[in-house]
């Protein structure tokens, strides 16, 4: 079981098949993060914000790329919200700390105070990307389990169980990888993460599991440390 974890969650996944949340979702996820969090595992979140605002799709009605990342970062927040607020409900405490500061909705991004948080048993929630434009939410991910030497990053796919060879949707003969390395990542193309992110977790020898948040119980199972989906080292298994 690890023992410090960082959820990866896309905005989309928080959606389901509403517009922007599904409350069958958040619930959902609330309980598993809070049956998780009972068994003494300390979880921090980084949230995505495309169940709002898709870059691609600012620069298509010509919104400037930097205008365009700090709105995706005003979303990521409103997403940390809507988690806390679902998880509080439940009765798991909580705070959310974001790279942009907004005293009245959260706390700064401090190190050693989110550090505090997770050994006293909150689960810590990080809004606003890295706080600078041109970086993803994949890049937060990776940043910040670093900064709280997390022992994995979970990457929770909507309804995509771990890395194959192509797209399983459209190709049949799609394989699914077990273990791949960080470097495979790059030589093979694969679309998992950004680079940057990609070349962070390399250099930090950051574990990556990628698997599947639609299937019940697989968010504890992954914080359990169930080799569900597709496991990502730096090294050879």
């Amino acid at each position: 079981m690890y023992k410090r974890v960082l959820l990866k969650l896309s905005g989309e996944a928080l959606a389901g098949k509403e517009k922007n949340f599904d409350p069958v979702v958040l619930h959902s996820l609330a309980e598993e993060i809070k049956e998780a969090s009972d068994l003494g595992i300390q979880i921090a979140i980084v949230v995505g914000g495309g169940n709002f605002i898709r870059g691609k799709t600012l620069a298509d009605i010509g919104i400037d790329r930097v205008q365009g990342d700090y709105m995706g970062m005003l979303a990521t927040i409103i997403n940390a919200c809507a988690i806390q607020s679902a998880l509080e409900a439940v009765g798991v405490d909580t705070r959310v700390q974001t790279s942009i500061d907004m005293p009245k909705i959260s706390e700064p991004f401090i190190q050693k105070r989110a550090l505090r948080h997770l050994e006293k048993g909150r689960v810590l929630i990080f809004g606003g990307g890295t706080g600078s434009p041109y970086f993803t939410t994949d890049t937060t991910a990776a940043l910040r389990a670093s900064e709280i030497k997390a022992d994995v990053i979970l990457m929770a796919k909507n309804g995509v169980d771990g890395v194959y060879s192509a797209d399983p949707k459209h190709d049949p003969n799609a394989t699914k990888f077990e273990h791949l390395t960080y470097m495979d990542l790059l030589n093979k193309g694969l679309q998992v993460m950004d680079s940057t992110a990609t070349s962070m977790c390399m250099d930090n020898n950051m574990e990556l599991m990628i698997f599947n948040m639609n299937e019940k119980g697989n968010i504890v199972r992954a914080m359990k440390g169930e080799k569900i989906g597709t496991i990502i080292n730096k090294e050879e298994k």
